[in-house]
């Protein structure tokens, strides 16, 4: 055993009997000098391990023994007792037993530093009264062996698990089931045994109904979401449990009971499995927990690493989640300073993408949102920014690129922008929102993010919703014809991946799943599209779940135009002028908790009605077209327009992501292909 940690300077006036006399009355004086003289042990000083050793500390317990072999970074600060600013790079056993020594400089105390593992086991239980599993919950090996070795050596152990808002524990003792025939570990693959844990601590599964967003749990790469709470509870429930061990007071209810708690929905349970998880409801449990946790992992969030350290890598890394049409990401960088970025821009050509109308209007939007984003995200690193509009070249039928120059010089008054922690959170949303009408301080704040450049008007009555949203069905009915748009259909759907960082999933588009299969197999082949269109009312459903369902379940429409002195040869600039304002207007309304969807199709359709393009269907945009005049006039002056409101509680388990910024930065390892 490595030696105890030196108490170091005098005591200072310490005193046991002083320091925890107010424990008296709920244990006796006696018992108190018998938690004095026991040991406990502890393996994890992370979330629940670090909490453990406080509360056993403060309880008078004497005699320690932590171990673990991390260091605290900032991602424990959420949970974990000795996670700080000052503790980050620092070993997690040592700052842990600094903590308890400051509490009880008498307390004999060992650390093992490296961890524990089948090497150091008897030297870590050696003279132990009890064992409290503080290990990480995917440590599922290390913990097997554990609570076997403390079996063998009749040390009584207890593990209790952080669940949502919640705890479960279960404590083994010698004489009891042993950890191996509760959980049925053995044969497994890790996956399993995973999931095995999860089933066999939480029967009940009481923390289910508000797991808000699945995609955060993936037991394929061991992530997990936590909460503080959740861990102070294990540390009251584990001391408690302690004390009725050490003293031998009470009664102790051991495996096969399971106990849990649900602060959050204020339930209890106490529960015996007879068999543990091989009993024919646990193992039913057990089998639907297989497929589920695999769908999970198979729909979790990505996580990646920072593409570079450096302030500009930093500012595009939080950059690339400005909102482009399709999630094409049509932007690359060249880092070509310390300050300065040049955004290479490709705009394709109509001929090749039919959303791409009036010489890439929405593209050039999208530079808008980016340029703001980027802005934005300067502001976290006290940067300034700026831009300039260097040019054009025409590429022909493959589209055009634009080139814009973006200075970010350091500016040590600068503070962080209050739309900066939205950046990664704003996203479309396409299912029915709340009719409960914008307050008047909403539409407020969001004109003001606008910055009074353009005209924004609001579309809020019922009439008004339906008139519009009729209008977004009959741009549906037309892309969903069109030989043109089927081409970009295909490929934008990604049918995959829930998280796609690279098109629109298709589980994100807002129709209901037997919708979803339907359109799926349709779109396999244009010849079923266009049977289904011509004989069965193939875009009926589409129209409906797609458009007036949720033109009419909002707070409304907004449609966002130039003000008449505005002229046309200003553009790009014009054009990206108003997405740096549409940028900030939605990440307000993203920080008021307002959801939005763009619907720019009618805008598509209706330009290409006025200019009488040349494309399929011209009887259906030309009748499109005129309709569009009606509601917003006969110029082109309409910019932008979307859909508005309160959203309804729905678990995010589909969205668009990004690629990571390697892909994206021109010249780097991993770069994605030149824009020209």
């Amino acid at each position: 055993m490595p030696p105890p940690i030196p108490a170091g300077s005098p005591l200072g006036g310490f005193d046991y009997r002083s320091a925890f006399r107010r424990n008296i009355g709920w244990i006796t004086e006696h018992e108190q000098q018998t938690l004095r003289h026991k040991t406990v042990a502890v393996a994890g000083m992370g979330g629940v391990g670090g909490a453990h050793v406080l509360t056993l500390t403060r309880l008078g317990v004497g005699g320690l023994r932590i171990a673990d072999l991390d260091r605290f970074e900032v991602a424990n600060f959420n949970r974990q007792t000795g996670a700080f600013l000052s503790t980050v790079g620092l070993e997690k056993a040592a700052v842990m037993g600094q903590m308890v020594r400051d509490i009880n400089p008498e307390l004999r105390l060992g650390v093992f530093g490296q961890g524990v593992h089948e090497g150091n086991l008897d030297e870590f239980l050696s003279g132990v009264d009890l064992f409290v599993d503080g290990l990480d919950f995917f440590a599922l090996e290390i913990r097997s062996k554990m609570f076997r070795r403390c079996a063998e050596l009749g040390i009584p152990a207890i593990t209790a698990a952080p669940i949502g808002f919640g705890s479960s524990y279960i404590t083994f003792l010698p004489s009891g089931m042993s950890f191996e025939e509760y959980f049925r570990f053995q044969g497994l693959s890790k996956e399993r045994q995973y999931v095995n844990f999860a089933v066999g601590l939480t029967p009940q599964g009481f923390h289910r109904s508000y797991l808000v967003d699945p995609s955060r749990l993936d037991l394929t790469h061991q992530r997990g979401p936590s909460t503080a709470a959740a861990v102070q509870l294990c540390a009251g429930i584990v001391g408690t449990e302690a004390v009725k061990i050490l003293l031998e007071r009470g009664k102790v209810y051991a495996a096969p009971f399971y106990h849990q708690f649900d602060a959050y929905r204020g339930r209890w349970k106490r529960g015996c499995l007879r068999y543990g998880n091989a009993g024919p409801l646990q193992s039913l449990k057990r089998h639907v927990g297989y497929r589920a946790f695999a769908r999970l992992s198979q729909n979790a969030w990505p996580e990646e690493p920072p593409a570079t350290t450096s302030v500009i890598g930093a500012i595009l890394d939080l950059a690339r989640w400005a909102p482009s049409g399709d999630n094409a990401q049509p932007w690359r960088f060249e880092i070509v300073g310390d300050d300065k970025v040049v955004v290479h821009l490709h705009v394709e050509g109509e001929a090749k993408n039919v959303y791409e109308y009036a010489n890439g209007q929405p593209t050039l939007l999208s530079c808008g949102f980016l340029l703001e984003t980027i802005r934005i995200a300067a502001s976290r690193f006290e940067r300034a920014m700026e831009w300039t509009y260097l040019g054009r070249d025409d590429l022909g039928s493959e589209g055009v690129h634009h080139k814009i120059e973006v200075t970010l010089p350091t500016d040590p008054t600068i503070r962080e922008d209050p739309l900066c922690p939205y950046i990664t959170i704003r996203s479309v949303n396409r299912w029915a929102y709340r009719r409960r009408p914008l307050t008047r301080q909403q539409k407020t704040e969001l004109e003001a993010a606008m910055g009074g450049e353009f005209r924004i008007e609001w579309r809020e009555t019922l009439a008004a919703r339906w008139k519009l949203a009729r209008l977004c069905a009959r741009s549906t009915d037309i892309r969903l014809r069109l030989p043109e748009a089927y081409r970009v259909h295909t490929r934008i759907l990604d049918w995959n991946r829930r998280f796609s960082p690279e098109g629109v999933p298709a589980a994100a588009v807002g129709v209901d799943p037997m919708t979803l299969r339907l359109m799926r197999w349709l779109l396999r082949d244009w010849l079923r599209i266009d049977f289904a269109n011509r004989f069965l009312a193939g875009t009926l459903m589409p129209q409906i779940q797609l458009d007036l369902v949720p033109g009419l379940f909002s707070a409304g429409y907004f449609v966002v135009s130039r003000k008449h002195e505005m002229q046309l040869k200003e553009e790009p600039v014009t054009l990206l002028r108003a997405g740096e304002c549409l940028q900030r207007f939605w990440l307000t309304a993203t920080r008021l908790g307002l959801a939005m969807q763009p619907a720019l199709a009618p805008l598509c359709f209706a330009h290409y009605g006025r200019i009488g393009a040349p494309l399929s269907g011209r009887s259906k945009i030309a009748k499109l077209a005129r309709e569009a005049a009606g509601c917003f006039g006969q110029d082109a002056t309409v910019l932008f327009m979307g859909r508005i409101g309160m959203p309804r509680p729905k678990t995010a388990n589909a969205r668009s992501i990004r690629r990571n910024t390697a892909y994206l930065i021109t010249g780097s390892t991993g770069a994605g292909p030149d824009p020209l």
